[in-house]
């Protein structure tokens, strides 16, 4: 990724969302070329120079102090994300993560956590939102349509971000599909900004905006936000609608992979579906992950040979 040309397109972008009026600046009447605040007007704002600022929004300007960025935050009203996502982009040389030597694989200790947990939806992922690994219950709610040992396979292994803009049926998963697409491009558009370097992260992007104009017109407006625990709202094609919290726990090893789980409010009629949901498995599903831990074992997964 491109981090000054990036970093430009953020700039003007919340540039172009901010009035002269809701800073406190006089337009005096006059007819503005351009939509929000010039250049020269948001370097007052910041107090910076107009030249400094501009080199900034060229991706001239490699050595920017964290005061300097602070102030046009502060200016351009960005959120504590949003915040981060510019110091991303403003010094890619300072803030860039290497990348991990090998591909990325859910653990041993993770699958059996994961296997211990038969009533809980539960997947695992990486930075890209590729599926490392996922528990029966949560291959049911999410993907039930691909195999279930999808995520151990390099040419086959699910991306939810893809799933949600080029896969019909996880659209039809999400009811309010275009909440969950904005959420998970803001989400996507942060973790780029941390890692510029990661070639699969570029390629998916790549990907999704040759594929998906609703995509490219999402991408455009640049949006930036985390998202570790919410709501989902879902239309199951087995046991209907649902509003189920869920919670992102980050695993240990520095390398982005996460824990995704599901849960819902005891006693509500998403509950009785989630159930529901559980007992459509049979016995059998639970055994078939314990199997499936015992034999990756230390050997990883099926990326490692």
């Amino acid at each position: 990724m491109n981090t000054q040309s990036e970093l430009g397109d953020f700039l003007r972008n919340r540039r172009a969302t901010l009035q002269p009026e809701e800073v406190g600046l006089q337009s005096h009447g006059v007819r503005r070329r351009v939509p929000g605040l010039r250049r020269e007007e948001l370097a007052l704002l910041a107090g910076v120079s107009v030249t400094h600022y501009t080199r900034l929004e060229q991706g001239q300007s490699t050595n920017v102090s964290d005061a300097v960025l602070d102030a046009i935050a502060i200016a351009l009203r960005l959120t504590e994300d949003e915040t981060a996502h510019l110091r991303d982009l403003a010094r890619p040389t300072r803030t860039r993560r290497p990348a991990p030597a090998r591909a990325d694989n859910a653990g041993t200790t993770i699958r059996q956590l994961l296997a211990a947990m038969p009533d809980v939806p539960a997947v695992v992922l990486n930075r890209r939102n590729d599926v490392l690994a996922w528990n029966p219950l949560g291959h049911a709610l999410l993907a039930a349509h691909l195999d279930a040992d999808s995520p151990d396979r390099s040419a086959r292994r699910p991306n939810l971000t893809r799933l949600l803009f080029l896969d019909e049926e996880t659209r039809r998963l999400y009811p309010h599909w275009d909440d969950e697409a904005r959420t998970a491009l803001a989400a996507l558009r942060l973790v780029a900004g941390r890692y510029p370097d990661d070639r699969p992260l570029a390629e998916l992007i790549g990907q999704l905006t040759m594929k998906s104009a609703e995509f490219t017109t999402l991408w455009s407006r640049h949006p930036v936000r985390g998202c570790v625990s919410g709501t989902k709202h879902l239309q199951h094609p087995l046991v209907g609608r649902m509003e189920l919290a869920f919670e992102t726990m980050q695993l240990a090893g520095g390398n982005g992979q996460r824990m995704l789980a599901y849960s819902a409010e005891p006693g509500t009629a998403s509950e009785a579906a989630l159930r529901l949901l559980a007992s459509s498995l049979g016995p059998d599903q639970a055994t078939r992950t314990f199997e499936d831990v015992s034999s990756h074992g230390s050997h990883g997964s099926a990326l490692d040979s």
